[in-house]
């Protein structure tokens, strides 16, 4: 399986398309937040694929113009080719603004998708916008990770957890990726491919190009 995932900026090399063999063929678009909504639609159609988002803190128009023929996947656990897609929107509150969330906050959300992740036996990939705290994130209130994330992914061991909102430019593809246990954490700033090889746990990745212009039920969540 392969997708594109993007976040943060809008890329000169996506809007418009200029090299469509670099990406091609696709699965899926995800997106991990704070892109125009039209930028998400443009993709869909261009690649005549599905499109998946999670909002990002400064993501206030999706409310009255979402983009169109995507999926709002915000704690739902959706069905990816046979992959379990999860998401979880927004940052951590920083000044009162839509799509910001305490620890607390935050922390509940996850709390209520148990029942479905029970279900369904697990989570294959994990969308947000913001990081988990202490895994790429920033020190500054905006930019903190949430700790809950970090329980979470330790519980659950998605194969991967992808995310936005830290704005970095990566000499080095490498340098997007970092390991939790069996779980592969990617900052997909700007956009970034995964190639996600279903018999394997979990899977490999691979660059296509630099961004944009360059964790008993009681205790999960604690």
């Amino acid at each position: 399986m392969r997708l594109l995932t993007v976040s943060d900026v809008t890329a000169s090399e996506l809007f418009p398309v200029s090299h469509r063999e670099r990406f091609e063929p696709l699965d899926a678009v995800l997106s991990c937040g704070d892109v125009p909504p039209e930028y998400l639609t443009y993709l869909g159609h261009f690649f005549r694929v599905p499109v998946y988002y999670v909002r990002g803190n400064h993501d206030i128009r999706y409310h009255s113009r979402p983009p169109q023929g995507a999926t709002d996947v915000h704690a739902r656990l959706v069905d990816l080719k046979g992959l379990r897609l999860l998401g979880f929107e927004g940052s951590m509150w920083y000044n009162g603004g839509p799509m910001q969330y305490t620890e607390a906050e935050m922390r509940a959300i996850l709390w209520k998708t148990r029942p479905m992740i029970w279900w369904r036996g697990g989570v294959d990939i994990v969308i947000a916008h913001a990081p988990p705290r202490g895994l790429g994130d920033g020190d500054d209130p905006c930019h903190r990770g949430f700790r809950c994330f970090v329980r979470f992914i330790r519980t659950h061991q998605p194969r991967w957890f992808i995310h936005g909102h830290i704005h970095r430019v990566f000499d080095d593809p490498s340098q997007r990726l970092t390991r939790l246990g069996e779980t592969n954490i990617l900052n997909t700033f700007g956009w970034h491919i995964v190639d996600i090889d279903d018999a394997t746990i979990p899977g490999k990745t691979r660059a296509m190009g630099r961004a944009a212009s360059q964790g008993p039920w009681r205790r999960l969540f604690s």
